[in-house]
């Protein structure tokens, strides 16, 4: 059963499945088209195994949903609107100071 997450949950799920960036590549791919996870796994360069582990992922947090097709199963953006999100943010000016990162932004793989 689906449910209507509230604006802080939403926010939440989107900035979960923002933090990799293996996450954001296939929020990119599937912003372009639906697509089979096998594809997905080659067009990223990555295992099925470490695809599917970001799939379930972005999954439960509601971003992507499955369809049957045949055998297969394919990939597509919970909402069309997410793309338009996801154009939003990569246009967004971020104020990061280029002298500066996060004292351990190695060990976190950030900043």
């Amino acid at each position: 059963m689906l449910t209507v997450a509230s604006d802080i949950e939403v926010l939440a799920r989107f900035g979960r499945a923002l933090a990799d960036p293996i996450r954001c590549r296939l929020l990119l791919a599937l912003r372009e088209a639906p697509a089979y996870p096998s594809d997905l796994a080659e067009a990223l360069g990555i295992s099925r195994t470490r695809l599917s582990n970001h799939l379930a992922c972005l999954r439960d947090c509601g971003l992507v949903v499955t369809s049957p097709d045949g055998r297969r199963t394919r990939y597509e953006l919970a909402d069309e609107r997410l793309g338009a999100a996801l154009d939003d943010l990569r246009s967004a000016v971020v104020a990061v100071e280029t002298d500066r990162t996060c004292p351990d932004a190695e060990k976190r793989a950030c900043c």
